[in-house]
């Protein structure tokens, strides 16, 4: 049984966010299956099918995310490479939901799959994490492309391996126009039906331009949602994602374009997953008050969004460890002081850059200097420094240094001693 014409309802008409090269393989083999070839699939026996496992490793979850991505799958995920958007999330919930589970971390190698469902799931995996209070991390080994990268960029920190690809953050839908193999068989299709767009995109005749214009909005509308979704997930301008108009970067170029934070191994990957959580239990451990527990904190390691995951895990953590009666509003009032705190400093950073002074938002923040004393200290570098460069300069300017002796000062000195 080859089950041709559910899956070719699944790749042609209908928008996919997945990978060029990947959609050139797979309908590279569609075309030949259209054409009337076979569609072998593998015995029950010779397939051994073994989908991928949720394996936890002292304390993380690893939840695999592999393959080409649909919202559903059955006899076909084993035998053809799929992975459905519905038994990740499954694995997702139950890693967050077990108690011996500490964090949970994505190991992604996917060119993506298909649109239905996968907006859906990011969105559920940052709840999850929310939610449960658990760091939700990822790792492209070797590939998170389009929709494999939406579901990534849920994450509060992502790595990619040295040769791992990220991006394709575009939307893509194939039409195939069989008319002319139709006549070469010596077929003709009449297609009979009520309601004006009942067949839009059929594939027995040529589509026609206002079937064209009609899909080509849908797919617009599609990548406008997963722009937005990951400018959210990754505190990008809208514009920035927009600018890399679906293009895959490789390794360091990801983390260059603002796509990942780390590059690393799945080994690196746990290792430092680990160090976040030891320094989360050391801090719980510690005295209940929010300044100790800031002081824990870095940009060194961790990716903005994870210092400020920490910030409001710390908040909520001290203040329910105070014995104020209103212990919730103290929580929320707290994070949100240290959030807009964070953003200020952040912005003085970045205004630091251009006067070339180097200052670091975190430190700042965890050593308790408040913006308007950052922004001073930033001043007063960037005057020290315009102010020796003026002086080397002058200095320079000058066509013969003045004696010691005609230093006005010198005089003063002489002038004082004599009438002591």
């Amino acid at each position: 049984m080859t089950d041709l014409p559910h899956l070719a309802s699944r790749l042609y008409g209908t928008p996919l966010l997945i990978a060029r090269p990947k959609l050139d393989v797979i309908l590279g083999v569609m075309a030949r299956k259209l054409a009337g070839q076979p569609l072998a699939m593998p015995t029950t026996e010779s397939a051994q099918p073994r989908p991928p496992a949720l394996q936890i490793v002292d304390g993380i979850a690893i939840v695999p995310v592999l393959g080409t991505l649909v919202r559903r799958s059955a006899y076909l995920d084993a035998t053809s490479g799929l992975m459905s958007y519905h038994a990740i999330q499954a694995m997702a919930e139950d890693a967050f939901a077990d108690p011996q589970v500490r964090a949970v971390l994505l190991e992604v190698d996917s060119s993506g799959g298909e649109a239905g469902g996968v907006f859906d799931l990011a969105l559920r995996l940052r709840a999850l994490s929310k939610a449960s209070g658990k760091p939700l991390w990822a790792i492209a080994d070797e590939a998170a492309l389009s929709a494999a990268y939406a579901i990534a960029s849920a994450a509060e920190q992502l790595w990619l391996t040295r040769t791992a690809e990220a991006g394709s953050i575009g939307v893509v839908a194939a039409h195939v126009d069989q008319s002319g193999a139709d006549a070469q068989a010596g077929l003709s299709y009449t297609l009979l039906h009520a309601g004006e767009h009942k067949i839009d995109g059929h594939p027995h005749a040529p589509l026609p331009a206002e079937v064209a214009a009609d899909i080509q909005a849908d797919i617009d509308r599609l990548y406008d949602q997963f722009v937005e979704l990951v400018a959210s997930h990754r505190r990008l301008d809208a514009q920035a994602v927009r600018a890399t108009q679906a293009r895959i970067y490789r390794g360091q170029a990801a983390l260059q374009a603002g796509l990942a934070d780390r590059i690393g191994t799945l080994d690196d990957a746990l290792a430092a997953l680990q160090q976040r959580l030891a320094r989360r239990a050391s801090a719980d451990r510690s005295a209940p008050r929010l300044s100790h527990s800031c002081k824990e904190m870095t940009m060194h390691d961790d990716a903005p969004d994870a210092l400020a995951a920490e910030v409001s895990v710390d908040a909520n953590a001290a203040a329910a460890q105070a014995a104020a009666p209103d212990t919730a509003a103290l929580a929320a009032q707290i994070e949100q002081r240290l959030r807009a705190e964070l953003a200020e400093l952040n912005e003085i950073a970045a205004q630091a850059k251009r006067l070339g002074v180097t200052v670091d938002p975190a430190q700042a923040l965890a050593q308790g200097i408040k913006p308007d004393a950052l922004r001073r200290t930033v001043l007063e570098q960037a005057a020290a420094r315009d102010a020796a460069a003026d002086i080397v300069a002058v200095a320079l300017a000058s066509a013969s240094s003045p004696s010691v002796a005609d230093s006005p000062l010198v005089k003063a000195a002489k002038a004082y001693g004599g009438n002591q």
